[in-house]
C-alpha cells in the first residue's frame, strides 16, 4: 500500500519508522514500511458470498462450497501464524460474515497476539453484528465501496447494496471498531470519487485505500474497464489533491492506494516539486516500504488451505497448509518465491530500464494477463520515460 497522507503530509517519518523495526513493536499504521518478511496474511474465509460483484477475483457465488477449511484445521492454521508472528490476519471472503465459525476464530487470533481485521462487503453488519466483531477483538473492518450509490448497486448487482454497505459502515463505527472504505477505481467509477471524498469527510470516516484493477477471476473480464494512463494520472492527480485537503482541514483520515506501486513514485515526484526538503526522506520511506510485497511481506491462503504469492494469484499455489505448516511453506525455495523476492532482477520492458524498479516493480499478473508474459512491463504504469529515469 501507498500511504498518501502519510507521504504527502508527513506523517510519517524514517526515524521513527527506525525506532519501531528496531524495537520490534511497529504500530499498524507503519506496517508497510517493515523491514521484516514475516508476511500480512490475506485468509480467504470461504467462496460463498451473498453478492456477485463483477470484479470479484475469486469468483464467488451464494451457495455451499466443498473442501473449505473446518473449525479444527482453521484452529491448526491460525496457531501457526501466531507462532511465525505474522503482524495481520485479514478475513476475507467471498464474504467472511458468512462463515459461522469467523467469531470464535477471530477472538482466538486476537487472544495469540495476531491483529485480526476484516474485508466485508458490510452489507451484513448490523448493530448486533457489529458488537460481535468488537467482542471478537477484530481491531479494523475494511468495507467495500464502488461509487456513488446507483454505480454500487450496479457494480454489486443488487439494487439497495450501497445503503446496506453503508449502514455496515455506521455500524461499526458506532460500537467501537475502526472502518474504512475499500474503491476499487474504473472507467465506470471513477467519476464518482469526488463524492465518495465528500462521504468520507462527512461520515467521519478514519481510512479509504483506493485499490487499482488487477485482471483476476472476473476481474479479468475487465481488461477493457481499466482506466487509461491518462485517465489514471488524473486520479492520482485528484486523490493528491483531496489527501492534503482533508489534512489541511483537520479531518482524521488515513488516505491510501494499492496495487499500483507507480503511485509512490508519481508521489515522489510531487514533493519533489513542491516540498523539494523531504525528497530523501521519502526515497528511503518507498525504500523500507519496497514495492510490490507479492511472496514477501504479503501471502494468501484460499478457502482450500492453497497458499499462494498474493491473493490475485490464485492459479499458483505454493503448497497447502493441510500438509504442512503455513510458516514451512512460505519460507521453501519455491522458485516463483524465490524471483518474486529479487523481482527487479528479472522484470523488463519499461519495468526492467525504471530506475525505480527496486521501489515498484510492476504488478507481475497484470502483465501475465495483457502480455503472456510474467516479468513483462505492468501495462497500468501511467509514469512518463522522464519521470522513471529521474532519481
Amino acid at each position: 500500500m501507498i500511504g498518501c497522507t502519510k507521504l504527502l503530509c508527513g506523517t510519517a517519518t524514517v526515524s521513527e519508522v527506525i525506532k519501531h523495526n528496531i524495537k520490534g513493536d511497529l504500530p499498524p499504521q507503519l506496517l508497510q514500511f517493515s523491514d521484516k518478511n514475516r508476511p500480512l496474511v490475506v485468509w480467504n474465509t470461504t467462496n460463498r458470498c451473498n453478492l456477485r460483484c463483477k470484479h470479484c477475483y475469486i469468483d464467488a457465488e451464494d451457495h455451499n462450497y466443498k473442501n473449505e477449511l473446518s473449525t479444527e484445521e482453521a484452529i491448526a492454521f491460525i496457531h501457526d501464524l501466531a507462532r511465525m508472528k505474522a503482524p495481520v490476519l485479514l478475513f476475507s471472503g467471498g464474504e467472511p460474515l458468512m462463515r459461522k465459525d469467523i467469531f470464535e476464530l477471530g477472538r482466538m487470533a486476537t487472544d495469540l497476539g495476531l491483529r485480526a481485521v476484516i474485508s466485508s462487503n458490510g452489507t451484513l453488519i448490523d448493530d448486533e453484528t457489529a458488537k460481535k466483531i468488537n467482542a471478537a477483538g477484530f481491531q479494523y473492518v475494511g468495507i467495500s465501496i464502488d461509487g456513488a450509490p446507483e454505480t454500487h448497486d450496479d457494480f454489486r448487482n443488487k439494487k439497495g447494496a450501497f445503503a446496506d454497505a453503508m449502514r455496515g459502515v455506521k455500524a461499526c463505527l458506532n460500537n467501537g471498531v475502526k472502518t474504512g472504505l475499500r474503491f476499487t477505481v474504473n472507467k465506470y467509477n471513477q467519476q464518482d470519487l469526488p463524492e465518495i471524498f465528500e462521504i468520507i469527510k462527512r461520515e467521519g470516516i478514519p481510512r479509504f485505500c483506493m485499490y487499482h484493477l488487477v485482471y483476476a477471476g472476473r476481474g479479468e473480464q475487465m481488461i477493457e474497464m481499466d482506466t487509461s494512463v491518462e485517465e489514471t494520472r488524473r486520479i492520482l492527480e485528484l486523490v493528491s489533491e483531496k489527501t492534503i485537503e482533508l489534512h489541511n482541514a483537520g479531518v482524521e483520515t488515513e488516505i491510501l492506494t494499492t496495487d499500483n506501486h507507480a503511485d509512490g513514485i508519481f508521489l515522489l515526484n510531487q514533493i519533489r516539486k513542491n516540498q523539494p526538503h523531504r525528497s530523501e526522506e521519502i526515497i528511503k520511506l518507498l525504500e523500507m516500504h519496497g514495492g510490490c510485497s507479492a511472496g514477501t511481506k504479503f501471502a494468501n491462503v484460499d478457502p482450500q488451505g492453497n497458499v499462494h504469492p498474493c491473493q490475485f494469484w490464485q492459479d499458483y499455489s505454493v503448497g497447502n497448509v493441510r500438509e504442512k505448516p503455513f510458516s514451512e511453506i512460505w519460507t521453501s525455495e519455491d522458485e516463483l518465491m524465490v524471483k518474486l523476492r529479487e523481482k527487479e532482477k528479472h522484470v523488463k520492458g519499461k519495468c526492467g530500464t525504471c530506475n525505480y524498479k527496486s521501489l515498484c516493480s510492476g504488478c507481475r499478473i497484470r502483465a501475465r494477463a495483457v502480455h503472456g508474459d510474467l516479468w513483462a512491463e505492468d501495462p497500468a504504469c501511467y509514469l512518463t520515460t522522464e519521470e522513471l529515469s529521474a532519481y
